[in-house]
Parts: C-alpha cells; sequence; structure tokens
C-alpha cells in the first residue's frame, strides 16, 4: 500500500507580513501536493479574513477540505476574535479523533490531535499524531515526553504511526528522543541524512517541521519552495511517499 502524507505550518491563513488572508492560494497549494493526508498546524478554527462566498464564515480546515478530504480539528488555543489549532486532512475516514492537551504552561497552550484512518478491509489502521510543539525546550521534552505515553498507552505495535508537524526543535534533541523511544524514523533523515530546514520559508536555515514514521517504509521526501508557497506561510511544507510495511499488511489480512 502506497500513501503520501504532508504537513505544513500554515500561519493562520494570512500572509507573511498579516496584511490578507492567503486561503486561496493556500487551497491551491494544498491540491498541487496532492498528497492522501495532510497534517496542518496554526489552523484558525474561523475564518473572518477569507475573501470570496465559498471560504465566508468557513473553519480554515473545512475550507481547506472541501468535498476533497475528510477532516478533523483539535483546537488549542481561544483568543478574542477566535480560536485556532491542528488539523487533519484525509482521503481516509477518520474513524477515531481526539485532542490531547500537552501544555507544559498556561502562557503556551499546545495540543496533539490523535486521528485513526480506516484505509480499507484489508489494510491496518493508521494513527496520525498532529503537533505544534513549544518555543521553550523544556517544554517540549514534557510535551515529548506526553507524546510517548500516548502512543505506548492507545497505539498497538501492529499499527503504522504517523507523527508530524512544527516541533520547534531547531537543536534536534527531540528529535534524537523520538527515534530512540518510538523507534520511529524521520523521513528527511532517512534519506538525506538530516531532517530538512524548513524555517523561514524565504531562506530556511531551521529543520522545524518534520514528518516521522513506523511501520512505513520511506520512498521519497521533499521541500516544497514554490513562489506562491512562499508568500502564503513563514514555514515551507514537507511531503513524503510511503509504504506500509508488508509485515503489517500480513497481520490484517
Amino acid at each position: 500500500m502506497r500513501l503520501s502524507v504532508a504537513t505544513y505550518n500554515i500561519h493562520k491563513g494570512v500572509s507573511q507580513l498579516r496584511r490578507r488572508s492567503k486561503m486561496p492560494e493556500l487551497s491551491d497549494h494544498l491540491r498541487a501536493l496532492d498528497a492522501d493526508v495532510v497534517f496542518l498546524q496554526e489552523v484558525c478554527g474561523t475564518q473572518p479574513e477569507a475573501s470570496g462566498s465559498r471560504s465566508l464564515h468557513l473553519p480554515q480546515h473545512e475550507f481547506l477540505a472541501d468535498s476533497y478530504w475528510f477532516t478533523a480539528y483539535g483546537k488549542n488555543v481561544e483568543a478574542q476574535h477566535g480560536h485556532h489549532g491542528n488539523a487533519l486532512l484525509s482521503r481516509y475516514p477518520i474513524i477515531y479523533q481526539e485532542n490531547e492537551d500537552i501544555s507544559a504552561h498556561w502562557l503556551e497552550r499546545r495540543g496533539l490531535l490523535h486521528c485513526v484512518l480506516n484505509a480499507g478491509k484489508t489494510m491496518p489502521r493508521l494513527h496520525c499524531l498532529n503537533v505544534h510543539l513549544g518555543l521553550f525546550e523544556h517544554w517540549r521534552r514534557r510535551q515529548l515526553a506526553a507524546m510517548v505515553a500516548r502512543v505506548e498507552a492507545l497505539i498497538p505495535p501492529d499499527e503504522p504511526l504517523l507523527i508530524a508537524g512544527d516541533f520547534n526543535d531547531w537543536h534536534r534533541k527531540g528529535h534524537r528522543y523520538l527515534c530512540e523511544a518510538l523507534r520511529a524514523i524521520d523521513v528527511f533523515a532517512t534519506l538525506q541524512g538530516k531532517p530538512a530546514r524548513t524555517f523561514p520559508s524565504f531562506l530556511p536555515v531551521l529543520p522545524l517541521d518534520r514528518i516521522y514514521v513506523r511501520g512505513l517504509d520511506v520512498r521519497d521526501a521533499r521541500i516544497h519552495y514554490t513562489q506562491r508557497a512562499l508568500r502564503a506561510s513563514d514555514h515551507a511544507a514537507l511531503s513524503a511517499e510511503l509504504e506500509v510495511l508488508p509485515r503489517f499488511l500480513s497481520s490484517h489480512r
């Protein structure tokens, strides 16, 4: 079974200078990625700034999903004019979703959106963890420990796991911990020796965004630097082509 995934911090759907909505451009960019599963961060649950009748008053994840993907949303932050969090877009039905509060401090609310996808009768269930970790390392350590605890408690070892999002882990200490604790692999480190640089999108120097997998073989991984995308977010999008390992398929036939 082949599977394409992407992750993208969409910067609340506004341009880098925060002057106007970039939702139409983001929608076009996500369609061009043509991924089966898309992990999104900094997604607004309201859409007051979007232009055009299709997007008026729609939550951003619903506008982006349209009739193309199933969608799930996890609210993390309440603000004066709405709320935002993480969202998942999936071509496969989402049969379970839960947003776990993994905030390490009341000043910075963070969540872990856990979704389970039904990829077909002969396929194993796919577990997807979508995260946007904190800005301080000691907060990230606590959040990663909460993630590991959830995986160990709720995700069977014979079901494939995808973890993606904005890890804010520029020193790669969380990267080493996650790989060792969960026996997961970073798709870019597997193919290119180190995580991808994705921030800032106009001149990427920091490896903030990641895609980790367990029970999946990495076939390809890419960073997307199109001009339209650079204007839409301060992060670059990542994508990967994956394949479920045969032993995971055989246990579900």
